[in-house]
């Protein structure tokens, strides 16, 4: 029966548990090497999981064997079961190995039988992450060296120190120890303890953002620091050039008083034609303005205004745009005085440009006024509008106040004048109302305080279709009107001349007068009372000059020194009937020159660059540059 159950292939189970534990024991990270060789041919392909025994599977390998040679050939395999791994035959190569070890299958050499070993599959425990060394040291209590949790008694706290510890751990420390920090001896609580909700914690390195944080602060600092000089600098250069300006009025004062007393000591007496101081000697009227350069600004006209910037040695030219379907509107046209070249078009306005005026500031800012019921302020460093107010109606004209360039003023359709401060960015300050008439403001100058004995106080010469009005400017930004005596209707222009204290009014043709007629006269005061303050401020005729019958247009004209530096006055104003300029010679009231255009003149800049005198004549579509010498 015991050789039947043999043939058929039965089990046997050997307590041998020691001796294979001992023999088949090897590492799983084991060299491939030290393993004994086994048979290819013998290998076990079925695996058996979790198995509770360890058993030896004994099947023959030849039916012809008897079973005497069976119990001794099993006797001789139990045999080398004992051995020590030292007295095992080398392996003879690693194709027998098999890693799971779930199964393993020898064949030994002295034998014809194969033993199948199967050993028991121990159970995993849950798997854990392999970290690095450095994360899971910052991973773990620093007390029990075990790894802290998101949750339960072994959760992740911290002290007031910053330290992190397993919740039990810390507290069971505080309570035996002398209530100190395990890390840093700190003092610390049951109290201080605080549990953190996070499950890992993780130092970023933030030394090179840190230190390109510093790099940023010295960087601003430095910045904070240049801005600051180039502000400092820019107010040291802008009160130089208010006090290069003051020198250069003072100067112009000392040239006329000088001139005034020349020719009042050469005055004959009993001479009924009136004579103004500093007419021209006989020996300088041989010079004259000759023509330079010619300016074609806009084929299709409307041109109407101009205005020179000194600082900049820029020529601007009110003209509609160029490309009115891209850009519609209207802006200036900008012309360098200094190399006679023309520049670009800024557009500012969207209606026609009235006035354009420049004031003493000196840095190239542009006040412009315009029937599209706005004063805009343009940069022309940058070419682009910087500020603009909106006045409510059309303004008509424009000007600086020259006492504080802070100030500027605008001339409504209404006969108003707005009073706008640099300061307040939202509306004006101030709203002066005319006297009488409404009518629109067709000029509009602004006259400095000077040690002048004819008019020494300030203020804005405002001249309507009907007259004209002084504003004198009083402490505390206050100003007084007077009424200046002029001719009823008719009145299209008024210029004034800062230095001399004499104004222009030109006059259209009526029926007294046939032709344009253009007055000078000087400004004066006089006490109202005897030993008091206020004053009255009036106007005189000085000189008359006379031009053609035709008058459309309402043009401006022009009153200045003389190019000679001698005291005398030159006046330029347009003429309509024969298209040109004419300039005279106010001291003497004689006709100098005739310059002529294509159209008729609507406005004359005198310039000065280079101690080169220039004057400008503008029609619709052209600007002429005509030099002294």
């Amino acid at each position: 029966a015991r050789r039947q159950q043999r043939i058929g292939g039965s089990q046997r189970t050997i307590s041998t548990r020691a001796a294979l534990s001992s023999y088949f024991q090897l590492s799983r990270t084991q060299e491939p090497a030290t393993v004994p060789h086994l048979a290819p041919s013998h290998l076990a392909r079925d695996n058996q999981e979790h198995s509770s025994d360890e058993t030896i599977e004994v099947s023959d390998s030849e039916s012809s064997t008897s079973a005497e040679e069976e119990e001794e050939e099993a006797g001789e395999a139990a045999a080398p079961l004992s051995l020590s791994a030292q007295e095992m035959p080398p392996a003879v190569g690693s194709e027998g190995l098999c890693y799971n070890w779930n199964c393993v299958e020898t064949d030994l050499r002295n034998s014809s039988y194969c033993f199948k070993i199967q050993t028991p599959l121990k159970k995993l425990e849950p798997s854990v992450p392999v970290v690095p060394l450095e994360e899971e040291e910052g991973d773990t209590c620093a007390i029990c060296f075990e790894q802290w949790t998101n949750a339960g008694d072994h959760r992740l706290s911290a002290l007031r120190c910053g330290h992190l510890f397993g919740y039990t751990c810390i507290e069971r420390w505080l309570k035996g120890q002398a209530g100190k920090c395990p890390q840093c001896n700190k003092k610390a609580k049951r109290s201080d303890i605080v549990i953190l909700y996070a499950r890992t914690l993780k130092a970023l390195d933030t030394s090179e953002q840190e230190r390109m944080k510093s790099s940023l602060e010295k960087e601003q600092l430095l910045r904070r620091q240049a801005e600051l000089e180039s502000a400092q600098s820019r107010l040291q250069l802008q009160v130089l050039t208010d006090e290069c300006s003051k020198l250069r009025r003072q100067v112009q004062e000392l040239k006329a008083l000088v001139a005034q007393h020349n020719v009042s000591s050469s005055q004959q007496p009993g001479s009924s034609r009136p004579c103004l101081p500093g007419s021209l000697p006989t020996s300088q009227s041989q010079r004259k303005y000759h023509l330079e350069k010619v300016f074609v600004v806009s084929q299709s006209g409307n041109c109407r205004v101009m205005a020179y910037c000194d600082s900049l040695s820029c020529l601007v030219v009110s003209q509609p745009s160029p490309q009115s379907t891209f850009i519609p509107g209207c802006g200036v046209k900008m012309m360098s005085v200094a190399n006679l070249k023309s520049s670009q078009y800024i557009p500012i306005h969207s209606k026609q440009i009235r006035g354009l005026a420049f004031g003493s500031r000196g840095d190239g800012l542009l006040l412009s006024a315009a029937l599209d019921n706005t004063l805009k302020l343009t940069s022309l460093a940058t070419n682009t509008v910087v500020q603009t107010y909106n006045a409510g109606r059309p303004v008509w004209s424009c000007c600086w106040c020259l006492d504080d360039a802070n100030y500027i003023y605008a001339g409504l359709v209404n006969g108003s004048i707005m009073i706008y401060d640099l300061r307040d960015t939202n509306s004006h300050v101030q709203e002066l109302v005319p006297q009488k008439s409404r009518c629109p403001m067709v000029s509009l100058s602004y006259l400095p305080r000077m040690a002048s004995a004819s008019l020494p106080c300030g203020g804005i010469l405002a001249g309507t279709l009907e007259g004209a009005c002084f504003w004198e400017q009083r402490a505390g930004n206050s100003y007084r009107p007077h009424h200046l005596m002029l001719e009823p209707g008719g009145c299209i222009d008024i210029q004034t001349e800062t230095s001399t204290r004499h104004c222009l009014a030109t006059y259209r043709p009526s029926k007294n007068n046939p032709c344009v007629r253009c007055v000078m006269m000087e400004l004066t005061c006089s006490p109202r009372v005897e030993a008091s303050e206020d004053v009255v401020c009036s106007s005189n005729p000085v000189q008359t000059f006379s031009a053609g019958p035709t008058c459309k247009l309402l043009t401006k004209n022009a009153i200045f020194q003389s190019p000679e530096e001698d005291g005398s006055v030159f006046v330029c104003a347009g003429d309509e009937a024969s298209n040109s300029a004419m300039l005279w010679d106010a001291g003497s009231g004689s006709l100098l020159q005739k310059l002529q255009a294509d159209l008729p003149v609507l406005d004359i800049c005198p310039m000065e660059v280079n101690q080169t005198h220039l004057l400008a004549t503008l029609t619709e579509k052209s600007v002429k540059i005509y030099k002294w010498q």
